[in-house]
């Protein structure tokens, strides 16, 4: 269970309630962080207040919007109904001194740093220790090459940090500003910059020097910023936002977050269930929903419905054959289990489910290779790391990789997963204690940085 100290919760744990029979669920998840910060940035960069619906609440999200209050910008926060209006000043920042903590929010420190190291005025960036340890470089050697000034406060080419802003006489180049970066850390860094590209008067044009030059967060970026009226063409290796855009929009509505979507689908593929989440569609826009794919190719059943999309795992009977019509066939409780099929991935374009793919590995029928995840060893925590290890853990054999890892079958053993202070390590191990006994989460809290209420929705749908 989770301990909790009046309205907050606090580090302890989380013993998973094992489910004996297929899962049959019906969820609705928050909106999605990677949405919620974006639309917060380009509301804040309108000239009109905009209304965003479907916002998700979580450690990242506030500390996004509570750093633009901290910056001057005017906000009306109505959490009970998932809406935030803000009020844009088009490009401009309220105030030209001060402070922002962006906390652990990757999206924060990189977003708003590219904001306010393109602008007039010096500000202070603070950040937890956990992100203090995330790249930064490729966005600040972006900012000096722009006449930024950047005084650092902690370790060099990381947060915190104290930026006098280039500028508007920096930004207003008689041709286009040019950049070049490298986004195999982060595509983040990226994204930062084209989210702002309508500060600089005369455009903006971005040269990517790395092997990777696009990828499902920055496709995110470019279709949201198209829906607020500013196109970013991608060509040759380079992306281009054309002098004079302006953002233009008075509402929005965020997707829900199919991220946390998927911990709900691999419960319904570990334990032959099936599972619907409310408003997650086929053409949404984040690019988890490759996770549905890989499912499919495990042997699950995916379907999108009028409601949302449902998945359906494959059941066998203790003979290993497929079970199909009445999922029961007169099998005794705790009988059936997941019949899902080994397979090799590259996940690089939708990482984050690396680790929900890892956590149900060990009920495949043959190895799981996961493949060209370099980059999430640099993330909330390493990754990679905390796939081996955890897995070690629960007796799973497993070889790791510079940029991946394989994972073999087995029966996960009792163990106390270590989360590293890492949302997803907590919330993807959760789900492989669906099908083995006593899996313990150790300091479930760390989801409030995107789903703060993971927990309390498994208890309830878990009768635990």
């Amino acid at each position: 269970m989770i301990e909790r100290s009046g309205e907050s919760m606090m580090q302890h744990i989380y013993e998973v309630r094992k489910s004996e029979q297929p899962v049959h669920w019906t969820v609705e998840v928050p909106g999605s962080k990677s949405i919620t910060n974006r639309a917060l940035l380009l509301a804040a960069l309108t000239n009109d207040e905009v209304c965003l619906d479907g916002v998700l609440f979580s450690d990242d999200s506030r500390c996004f919007l509570q750093s633009l209050c901290s910056l001057g910008f005017k906000t009306e926060v109505r959490e009970e109904i998932s809406q935030v209006t803000v009020q844009g000043c088009g490009g401009r920042i309220p105030i030209s001194e001060g402070e922002i903590y962006v906390g652990s929010a990757g999206t924060a420190a990189r977003f708003l740093t590219a904001m306010l190291g393109v602008s007039d005025g010096v500000w202070r960036i603070q950040a937890s220790p956990q992100m203090q340890r995330r790249p930064m470089k490729p966005l600040f050697e972006a900012l000096l090459s722009l006449g930024a000034k950047i005084e650092w406060l902690g370790e060099t080419w990381h947060l915190p940090v104290c930026i006098t802003g280039a500028g508007q006489g920096q930004r207003a180049f008689g041709e286009s500003a040019v950049l070049q970066m490298d986004i195999s850390e982060s595509t983040q860094f990226l994204s930062g910059f084209l989210l702002i590209a309508p500060m600089f008067a005369s455009g903006l044009k971005i040269h990517i020097l790395s092997e990777k030059k696009d990828g499902s967060y920055i496709r995110i970026t470019r279709r949201m910023m198209a829906e607020f009226g500013v196109t970013a063409e991608f060509s040759d290796g380079a992306y281009m936002v054309p002098p004079g855009s302006v953002y233009r929009r008075k509402s929005y509505q965020i997707e829900p977050d199919v991220s946390a979507a998927c911990y709900f689908y691999a419960a319904a593929a570990v334990t032959g269930g099936d599972a619907l989440v409310k408003r997650v569609h086929r053409d949404g826009m984040q690019g988890d929903l490759k996770f549905l794919n890989v499912l499919e190719q495990m042997g699950c059943a995916v379907q999108d419905e009028p409601e949302g999309i449902r998945v359906t795992g494959p059941v066998y009977g203790d003979s290993g054959r497929i079970l199909t019509g009445n999922r029961g066939n007169g099998d005794a409780p705790g009988s059936l289990t997941a019949g899902l099929r080994g397979i090799a991935v590259d996940m690089n374009d939708f990482s984050d489910q690396a680790l929900t793919l890892a956590a149900i590995a060990p009920y495949a029928d043959t190895p799981v290779r996961i493949t060209n995840i370099a980059h999430i060893r640099g993330q909330e925590s390493d990754r990679i790391n905390a796939i081996v290890s955890n897995l070690a853990r629960a007796g799973i054999a497993c070889e790791e990789y510079p940029d991946g890892v394989k994972i073999f079958p087995g029966q996960p053993r009792p163990c106390r997963i270590e989360t590293f202070d890492d949302h997803r390590v907590a919330m993807a191990f959760a789900v492989m204690g669906l099908r083995a006994d006593g899996i313990v989460i150790e300091n479930p809290a760390c989801c409030r940085k995107t789903f703060e209420h993971y927990f309390d929705l498994l208890d309830e749908l878990t009768g635990g």
